[in-house]
């Protein structure tokens, strides 16, 4: 086996695990104090994409935590819609006379991170981004719907791109890769005519085309104005690995072909060479790993086993959330670590197919 694994950081596991129980955000000593005033809003019954508003933001909260953001970005996370933007017309506080009621809550510095953040352009910011049109100091220029020009500071910049990848990756599947096809060009289109993209949550793919974009986001952090100013998520080797779009774009129809039962049933030896091929396309995600780590371990490589569960838990605990929606992080994690576990311990993992009903997490 030759794949472009990772090994398992073990502190980044260790910040990771208390995040799967659901009162993580609860016990946050800089978060905690906003959360009852975010929930009192009715967040949780608001939908948001592949979930509800709630889910949205504490998964962005928790990606930025893991991510050791500082308190002003991970308050950012947490509240980066409340005021509303041009992606989402949920309002949560009133922009015009509750900014107060916010910097109260959240401090001077979260609240104006956050009303920048939704009140400038994110679709010219991400374009700008991907263009490289930051300033040599890494500052940018927008420009607003009066025609009026504001700079966000290197900090600004560095602080959007990093709760932008965070905001994108605990919401994008297949059915925003229709909707928003193309993003952050978008076109508009018809919904009769595309009657079909439109019917939510549709197949619930991973999506096919955003996550190269999260790479170039990311790697445009190495900027020499930004490079310093928070610290580098710990994904695509710290940001400085670019996954390109074709590459992006076979490993996730690689992937699904075997999810969808897409390969011979009877053997296992071409569904587990397609994994393998997804994995060298696209080695910066899970799920095709843990995958790949059950094939191996139903049949009978151990040593193979382990090493690409072990790689699987280090990138779920790298990015917080989940880039396969159907179920969530908690669960992926939980399954990867009954894998690992398996692969680790004699006569843990099951040889008949009615026992994987029982397996269970040893202390």
């Amino acid at each position: 086996m030759s794949l472009p694994l990772h090994p398992l950081d073990t502190e980044l596991l260790a910040r990771a695990l208390p995040m799967l129980d659901e009162e993580w955000l609860a016990r946050d000593a800089d978060l905690a104090p906003v959360l009852p005033t975010v929930l009192a809003r009715n967040v949780g019954q608001d939908w948001h994409k592949a979930g509800t508003f709630r889910h949205h933001l504490v998964g962005v909260a928790r990606s930025l935590t893991l991510w050791q953001q500082p308190r002003d970005v991970r308050l950012l996370g947490l509240l980066h819609s409340v005021y509303g933007n041009a992606f989402v017309d949920l309002v949560k506080f009133d922009p015009a006379k509750e900014r107060a009621r916010v910097r109260d809550l959240a401090g001077e510095s979260a609240e104006h991170l956050v009303y920048l953040f939704c009140t400038q352009s994110r679709t010219q910011f991400v374009q700008k981004v991907l263009a490289h049109a930051l300033e040599a100091d890494g500052s940018m220029v927008l420009d607003d719907k009066d025609g009026k020009r504001h700079v966000l500071t290197p900090y600004e910049v560095a602080a959007f791109i990093i709760v932008s990848m965070a905001d994108t990756i605990e919401q994008w599947f297949s059915w925003q890769d229709d909707i928003f096809s193309r993003f952050p060009h978008v076109q508009p289109r018809s919904q009769s005519a595309h009657w079909a993209a439109s019917l939510w949550p549709g197949p619930m793919r991973p999506s096919g085309r955003m996550l190269h974009q999260i790479s170039a986001l990311g790697k445009a952090l190495q900027h020499p104005g930004l490079r310093d100013q928070l610290p580098l998520p710990p994904v695509f080797a710290d940001c400085s690995q670019h996954l390109s779009a074709a590459n992006e774009a076979a490993a996730t129809s690689l992937y699904w072909s075997v999810i969808q039962q897409d390969q011979p049933l009877v053997d296992m030896d071409v569904a587990t060479g397609v994994l393998e091929s997804a994995i060298r396309h696209n080695p910066w995600v899970a799920e095709p790993q843990m995958v790949l780590a059950q094939l191996y371990l139903s049949s009978g490589r151990r040593d193979d086993a382990k090493a690409v569960a072990s790689s699987a838990l280090h990138l779920f605990s790298a990015w917080g959330n989940a880039w396969d929606k159907r179920v969530q992080w908690d669960a992926w994690i939980a399954w990867t670590r009954i894998l690992l576990q398996g692969a680790m311990v004699e006569e843990t993992w099951p040889e008949r197919l009615d026992k994987l009903n029982n397996v269970a997490l040893r202390p």
